[in-house]
């Protein structure tokens, strides 16, 4: 039943926003060199990984930027593997518009559509973020992760590892479909306010 939630609703939600993510796209292929999409490998259900698809936010070049500044890559694996809009100099001018709205990710829909991802769930994590799960990393990946979750629904007042790892098994151990629909609802002015400066990784 969930799954055929998430077909029907990421479909429609899909129509009814592909005016606007053709528009963004353009906006971001024509405001900085290289493409309108970027797609990063993460943990996906039963330890599949697949490539979670965002609107780019960064300059083309942001994961060897990343790796080669050896200062940027501390600050980014002890800030929870994110690093501030404000401090991060890879992200574009419109890159940071995009985060704080949230509609960088609206490309997700199409994940939720393959069966890589759900409407709600734990968000999607990369290999290193696994270790703050220690021994519950399996039922961790035991759902499909999702666009909006426990974490996310919490906007600014978001926490970091290990407040974070706690907060996403909560929801994967007390399912229930008035704790999606709640999620789903509690997202409405989340996504109308917009985030803080601070942002989940691209």
């Amino acid at each position: 039943m969930k799954r055929i939630f998430d077909i029907v609703v990421a479909s429609i939600a899909l129509v009814l926003m592909l005016p606007f993510l053709l528009v963004a796209a353009l906006a971001v292929r024509f405001t900085s060199n290289g493409p309108a999409f970027f797609s990063h490998e993460r943990c996906g259900c039963r330890k599949v990984p697949f490539q979670c698809i965002k609107l780019r936010t960064m300059v083309p070049d942001a994961q060897d930027w990343l790796e080669q500044d050896s200062d940027l890559k501390a600050r980014y694996k002890e800030n929870g593997f994110k690093l501030d809009s404000n401090e991060d100099p890879r992200i574009t001018n419109l890159g940071r518009f995009l985060r704080r709205y949230h509609l960088d990710e609206l490309p997700q829909l199409i994940n939720v559509l393959r069966g890589e991802m759900s409407l709600v769930g734990p968000r999607p994590i990369i290999n290193e973020e696994l270790e703050w799960y220690g021994e519950d990393k399996d039922e961790l990946l035991s759902v499909q992760p999702g666009i909006f979750g426990p974490w996310t629904v919490m906007g600014q007042n978001r926490p970091e590892y290990p407040a974070r790892a706690l907060l996403e098994l909560s929801y994967i151990r007390e399912p229930s479909w008035n704790k999606d629909l709640s999620l789903l609802l509690g997202h409405v002015p989340v996504l109308l306010m917009g985030q803080s400066e601070e942002g989940d990784h691209d």
